[in-house]
């Protein structure tokens, strides 16, 4: 199936999601990897108010450059550490690139969310991006976590409903 979702995400739109669905994006999203990401869950586990919402939101795991932006490996251990706790504050989306394990798969089950790959395809993903706004950890540099706001953004699901793409038939 083909899902035309705008940000925030309801549980529904994500419920009726299966692997292989493709999905075109529109609305502010987070961008965020390595360096940021962690910092989220820690400041958001807390109690810290950054002003950044993260229920029904999607996290793109990038990094944000003037020059471009592309999915990096989401199974990176600072990476995919962040996807069960953001998934049970609330994030509904994750965005980014490779197979995630398994424990990961199944706690996006639990939490009601999904995980979508996005091509590779820096001049796509760029014309596709409307605004940009640094929203918290601004000494992180390119690494800092941003807001996007996307119009059409595509991705492919990935893993749904305790499956992944990656499983062996």
């Amino acid at each position: 199936m083909n899902f035309e979702l705008t940000t925030p995400l309801s549980n529904g739109s994500i419920a009726a999601m299966s692997v292989g669905d493709i999905i075109s994006l529109s609305g502010w999203i987070i961008c965020g990897r390595d360096a940021a990401l962690p910092r989220l869950v820690a400041a958001l586990e807390a109690g810290e108010d950054l002003g950044i919402d993260v229920r029904g939101q999607a996290v793109f795991h990038t990094a944000f450059s003037r020059a471009g932006i592309g999915p990096t490996s989401s199974n990176k251990v600072e990476i995919e550490s962040s996807i069960a706790p953001l998934s049970s504050l609330g994030v509904k989306l994750h965005l980014g690139k490779g197979a995630l394990g398994r424990e990961t798969v199944e706690a996006l089950e639990c939490c009601g969310s999904v995980y979508a790959v996005v091509p590779p395809v820096t001049a796509l993903l760029g014309k596709r991006t409307l605004g940009t706004r640094c929203a918290a950890f601004p000494e992180l540099g390119m690494e800092a976590l941003y807001m996007i706001r996307v119009e059409r953004f595509p991705a492919m699901v990935a893993a749904a409903r305790g499956r992944s793409v990656y499983d062996r038939l």
